[in-house]
């Protein structure tokens, strides 16, 4: 047990070095990051493409790095927008790790990109435990979904810098009680601000833009009970998940295929050949019920914005 726990803390305090690392550098570079966590299906895809062509519209640089288990349709359906969007397919990984956001933005991320949107694994347990680099943490969640959803996932909804709900045009038909699932955010996150958005109608868009473009030059207004104290070396993060699982990240078998397959979609497709698999063995895995095995992909497709910009469909 003592070697499971001394294990994970290990994992978490390396990633915590690189992500205090890659702020640094992007703070320098004027580019603010923002992580948006959410379970799958809550809408953050479609609500993130509206916010992207809204700062086009406003002639904000923004770009944007998608994860998912698999497919591409993400990183297509952000690119719509007009922004520059690279997909990274975590080939059953849970979870983004600032290492994985790191290596991506070598030589992709233009210069003068002032915010960088990281669209997480829908997961509320293990990304939350991960810190990407990012000014401001976004916490989404579909009304559908349920008011005690928070209660549920402390270490989510107690990590974020900013709450938002989604699909709000379906809070009537499902019965929706705002005013619970405000208190019960505010239980494990007190004073945390709850943005109402709906990428259908627009509600709230303009106003999730304006919270990070508000962090490029200045900390978020709200500092979350469970945020990371800034490099603080001292941190066991004991209990990072709140699954009721204890998480080795032990397994030999947790491979980081760190094979960078790098795919640019734009007129010419090119596929390196260079498809070398180191497998350190220090990695983490995804958790019991995730499903999937822990490898790391890591594939790297980049989506051009295309000329044309059409708003995707709601």
């Amino acid at each position: 047990m003592c070697r499971s726990v001394d294990v994970k803390q290990a994992v978490l305090a390396k990633n915590d070095d690189l992500a205090h690392t890659l702020r640094d550098d992007l703070a320098r570079r004027g580019v603010t990051v923002v992580n948006l966590l959410s379970s799958p299906g809550s809408g953050k895809t479609e609500l993130l493409g509206r916010v992207l062509a809204r700062a086009v519209g406003r002639g904000v640089p923004v770009a944007a790095l998608t994860a998912d288990l698999a497919t591409e349709n993400d990183a297509r359906r952000l690119a719509r927008s007009g922004a520059p969007v690279q997909q990274v397919l975590t080939d059953g990984l849970c979870h983004l790790e600032a290492r994985q956001v790191r290596r991506r933005l070598e030589g992709w991320l233009p210069d003068d990109t002032a915010v960088l949107f990281v669209e997480n694994v829908g997961n509320l347990v293990c990304p939350a435990s991960y810190d990407l680099g990012e000014t401001l943490r976004i916490v989404l969640m579909a009304v559908t979904e349920g008011e005690d959803k928070p209660l549920k996932y402390p270490t989510a909804f107690g990590s974020a810098h900013l709450v938002v709900t989604t699909k709000t045009d379906l809070a009537a038909p499902a019965g929706f009680d705002e005013a619970a699932f405000r208190a019960n955010v505010h239980r494990v996150n007190p004073g945390v601000e709850i943005v109402r958005t709906c990428a259908r109608t627009g509600e709230g868009v303009d106003t999730v833009l304006d919270r990070a473009l508000a962090t490029r030059h200045a900390a978020p207004p709200h500092r979350p009970p469970l945020a990371p104290r800034p490099h603080d070396h001292g941190h066991t993060h004991d209990d990072p998940h709140d699954d009721g699982h204890r998480h080795t990240h032990d397994d030999p078998h947790g491979h980081t295929h760190d094979d960078d397959h790098a795919h640019t979609h734009g007129p010419e497709h090119t596929h390196p050949r260079d498809h070398d698999h180191p497998h350190p063995h220090d990695e983490a895995r995804p958790h019991p019920g995730d499903g999937d095995r822990a490898h790391d992909g890591g594939q790297d497709h980049s989506h051009p914005a295309p000329a044309v910009t059409p708003a995707p469909a709601s």
